[in-house]
Formats: structure tokens, C-alpha cells, sequence
């Protein structure tokens, strides 16, 4: 049974071209070709990259984040009420308004007051300040590390500056150390970010996330048995380039240095819809999809390939979306991410009404003093 499906599926048809076969693939002539079994050391290049993660938030991001301030806010801990924390834990965590009433009537308590303990409940499952600012400095660092990797791998190669180059030979074409490293570093950071999924902030895009993270670990995982190194290497390098201005927006944010965010966010607006909505559709996947046609037949693996690409396309698309909401908050207000579960703000309480009318009248008195002491 177990020989069936090996033969499958490593079927050289669903791999490979017509009239090529694994061992044609095999290392000869100073030739050196991509294995399946390299892919093994992804897994231990994952977990270094955690291990490594770990050490760069305590002991650089967390005191860059003393520094600049960066500080997580006062919340308040929602009282004691085994009945709404039930229906929290096991039914929603924002309850309809039929869903308030309901509950009202079950604790004896008003309205306004099972609202607030939703809203404070959801806050505490919610990441601090601080925690976004380190991890968006660690995603920030890895991305500008890995484009210039990226850049280091293909400044120099004829396939960067002519598309065609990249079909030249294929899929006979020897793997340099360069694209080795390349592959071995990314492959492995994508795969430390589904690893991680459980302990990062959680944003409302979570899904689309998940499904980015196994389809660019898919293309990568075919493209290195199928030997497509050379477009891999480009899609990746054009994927980190825009990342890095995100990322680096997110953390002068955090440290509210607002208009350093916002020019940074606005470059990187611009360069997200040069990179994802123009140059990977028009000059990658048209690389993928016209060029190979003209050296062999179309294989299984060709439009799987291609399928896997328009799916990355699809988010580009859905997150070109939420960069528009984005902007306008940026052009409004400071930036923030739309992706976040932003924490709410439960101040209307009658008790924190009073005491922020307090706050505020202790201001207005104080400022009518000072302007009497400077007329004085």
C-alpha cells in the first residue's frame, strides 16, 4: 500500500516535464540539484528562527521598548460572574442585544453594566502594547535581513533583468549556495510563523493568514523538487521588499512617533500595489503562465504552480482592501493596523464618567489659574 502511494506520488509527471526524469535531476558534471529530503532541514531552521525570536524580543526589542516608552494600558479586570463567563467561554464573546437582555435578567444586573464586562472580559484575552511593538520589531528585522539575502542571491543573475532567463534550461539547472540558503531561510520562517500562530496577536484576518502561510510553504516545498528555484527566488524577494515599511510602521507607531509611521506607511502603500498588484501578476505569473509553454507541454505541476500563485493574488486583493481602510486612518488620525483586535474602550461606565468629568473639570480650573497668574 505504502508502495502505491510512494509511486504516486512521486509520479514523475505530476514533477516534471515530458521526457525528464529524476535522473536527470541526479547530482553529475559539477551539477547540484534541489532534493525532496533537503526540505527535512526547514523543521530545525524553524525552531532556531523561534529560539532566535525569543532572544531578540527580551533582550533587544523589549528594552528598545523601554526606551521609547512603549507601555501597555491600564485595564480593568472584569468582576466576578460565573454566568456571563460561561456564556463568554462557550457561546460568544460579543452577545447580541437580545443576547444582553437575557443575561440581565439571569445576573440582576442593568444593561449598561453587562456590556462594559464584555468589553473588559474580551480585553483581557487581547495582547498588550508592549507585545505587538516586539513582535512587529522581530517580523520588521527578519524581513529587511531576508531581502537583502534576497538581493545578495539575484543582483547579479541574468534572470532578475530578463524573465526568459528564468525557463532557460529547465528544468536542468544547477541550484547555486546562494539559492540554497535563500530557500532554507524562508522556508524556515514561514514555518516558525505557523508554529507560532497560537502565541501571536491574533488579527481578523486570521484565516487568510493560516491559508498564506501553507500556500507560500506548498510553492515553496514544489518549487524546490520541481526545480523552480529561479521564479521562487524572485517571488519571494518581491514579497519581502513591502513588508519591511509595514512592519517598521507598526513599531514607530507603537512608539508614537506618529508622522515617521505615517510617511512610512505611505511609501509602503505605494510600493504594496507596485510589487503585488502589478509586478507579481503581470511579471511573474505571466513568466509562469506564457514563457514555460514555449520550451515543453504543460504538466501537472505547471498548473499547479500557476493555481497557487492566483491564490496568493486573491489575498494580495484582500489586503489591498483593508490597506485602502487603512490609508484613510492614516490621512485622519495615527496609523494602526485593521488587521488588529484593537482594544475597546469601556470609559462610559457611570463610574468612569465620574471620574474623567472630575479629570476634566481639575484641567479647565487649573487652566483658568494659569491664564489668571500670566494676566496677573
Amino acid at each position: 500500500m505504502l508502495q502505491t502511494v510512494s509511486e504516486w506520488l512521486w509520479w514523475e509527471r505530476l514533477w516534471l516535464p515530458a521526457n525528464v526524469s529524476w535522473s536527470d535531476l541526479e547530482d553529475s558534471d559539477g551539477r547540484v540539484y534541489a532534493k525532496a529530503s533537503q526540505l527535512y532541514t526547514a523543521l530545525p531552521c524553524a525552531l532556531g528562527l523561534l529560539l532566535v525570536r525569543y532572544l531578540f524580543e527580551r533582550f533587544l526589542a523589549t528594552p528598545l521598548a523601554n526606551v521609547w516608552g512603549v507601555r501597555n494600558s491600564v485595564r480593568l479586570t472584569a468582576e466576578p460572574s460565573p454566568i456571563l463567563e460561561n456564556y463568554f467561554c462557550s457561546q460568544a464573546r460579543a452577545p447580541s442585544q437580545a443576547d444582553v437582555r437575557s443575561l440581565c435578567k439571569k445576573t440582576s444586573w442593568p444593561e449598561r453594566r453587562v456590556q462594559v464586562w464584555f468589553k473588559r472580559r474580551r480585553n483581557q484575552d487581547r495582547p498588550g502594547l508592549r507585545k505587538r511593538f516586539c513582535e512587529a520589531s522581530w517580523r520588521c528585522v527578519f524581513y529587511f535581513f531576508a531581502f537583502v539575502c534576497g538581493v545578495l542571491a539575484l543582483y547579479d543573475k541574468p534572470w532578475l533583468y530578463n524573465m526568459k532567463e528564468v525557463w532557460a534550461g529547465f528544468p536542468k539547472q544547477s541550484m547555486l549556495p546562494s539559492q540554497y540558503w535563500y530557500y532554507l531561510l524562508e522556508t524556515g520562517f514561514y514555518l516558525s510563523l505557523l508554529l507560532s500562530l497560537t502565541f501571536d496577536v491574533k488579527r481578523k484576518d486570521f484565516k487568510e493568514q493560516v491559508i498564506h502561510h501553507i500556500a507560500t510553504l506548498t510553492l515553496l516545498s514544489f518549487s524546490w523538487i520541481s526545480n523552480y528555484i529561479r521564479i521562487g527566488t524572485l517571488v519571494m524577494a518581491v514579497h519581502d521588499s513591502a513588508d519591511i515599511l509595514l512592519e517598521g510602521a507598526k513599531v514607530f507607531n507603537y512608539a508614537k512617533w506618529h508622522q515617521t509611521a505615517k510617511v512610512m506607511f505611505v511609501v509602503f502603500t505605494f510600493l504594496f500595489m507596485l510589487t503585488r498588484l502589478v509586478i507579481f501578476p503581470f511579471w511573474l505569473i505571466h513568466c509562469t503562465w506564457v514563457y514555460p509553454v514555449e520550451k515543453f507541454a504543460p504538466f501537472f505541476g505547471y498548473y499547479f504552480f500557476n493555481v497557487m500563485l492566483l491564490v496568493l493574488q486573491i489575498l494580495h486583493l484582500y489586503w489591498a482592501v483593508l490597506i485602502s481602510r487603512m490609508v484613510c486612518k492614516v490621512i485622519f488620525s495615527e496609523v494602526c493596523d485593521d488587521r488588529s483586535d484593537e482594544e475597546e474602550n469601556d470609559s462610559d461606565s457611570p463610574e468612569e464618567r465620574y471620574h474623567k468629568l472630575s479629570h476634566t473639570n481639575n484641567r479647565q480650573k487649573q487652566r483658568h489659574s494659569n491664564t489668571f497668574s500670566l494676566n496677573c
